[in-house]
């Protein structure tokens, strides 16, 4: 079997669009790659189908109460784990799980709250910009467009698409450092950059799958395919994957996990 399929569609050429003066951010229509996967459409569909069978319902592991909170936890999350943001923020939704009680709070408050979690002086800056934006400009809630979510201080388009898939229910899929570690060495959708992985996994993961595919992969990279060394002998995809570092070609039993335990992420 070929090393690589390519699957053929039309690519549409897309223009650069910019946004309103207002705002000094510039939103650009990214362009469209090319789809690179080594497996077969047959592959791919018995790898999800497999982890749909791991994890049925699988969640994210930043707690959270409302849409607010969780873009709260995300743009908190850069450079951070899951399971130190929960620790600070348990206690701060507590107080300030809406955008009006945030501002209300007050940055030198708010930094007290997450001051253990890196970068925190930034991020609580950013925090109550973007309250501020959402009651200036959305009427408290938080949008349901990505275009619209981008254009929140400190939010970027990988902030957005969790947004958009675990509060809203959109399939998307935000690339992390452990979706662009598997994407790249499994060769599922390699790519240079997060964008071009994004672009890639949007096309070749079944779109019966795709909902979930986000959170599969997140799992696995964080608890199966580790960075430092993957743990084949736990990988339940074993004798399908292609990765050149895999050092078992027997999968794991296929059983179901036990149910997720959020907000007491092990990273």
């Amino acid at each position: 079997m070929a090393d690589e399929y390519r699957l053929s569609m039309p690519e549409p050429k897309l223009k650069s669009v910019r946004k309103s003066p207002q705002n000094s951010k510039v939103i650009t229509r990214r362009k469209a790659v090319p789809v690179r996967t080594a497996y077969s459409q047959a592959e791919r569909e018995e790898i999800f189908r497999r982890f749909s069978i791991q994890r049925p319902e699988p969640r994210g592991e930043l707690a959270h109460t409302n849409p607010f909170t969780l873009v709260v936890a995300v743009a908190l999350s850069a450079q951070a784990t899951d399971a130190g943001v929960n620790k600070a923020t348990r206690a701060l939704f507590k107080v300030a799980d809406t955008p009006e009680k945030m501002l209300a709070l007050g940055e030198e408050r708010l930094r007290d709250y997450i001051r253990t979690i890196g970068l925190y002086r930034n991020k609580a800056k950013n925090v109550m910009a973007l309250s501020q934006m959402l009651v200036d400009e959305f009427g408290g809630e938080v949008p349901q467009k990505r275009e619209e979510l981008v254009r929140l201080p400190g939010v970027g388009r990988k902030t957005a698409n969790v947004v958009l898939s675990m509060a809203f229910g959109q399939a998307t899929m935000a690339v992390d450092t452990h979706i662009f570690r598997i994407a790249n060495r499994i060769k599922l959708a390699p790519g240079k950059t997060p964008d071009e992985v994004e672009d890639r996994l949007m096309k070749v993961i079944p779109s019966h799958y795709l909902y979930h595919a986000h959170h599969w992969l997140i799992l696995h990279g964080r608890y199966t395919c580790k960075a430092r060394r993957p743990e084949c002998e736990r990988c339940v995809i074993a004798d399908l994957c292609k990765s050149p570092e895999k050092s078992c070609d027997i999968p794991a039993p296929l059983v179901e996990l036990p149910p997720q335990v959020i907000g007491e992420a092990v990273e």
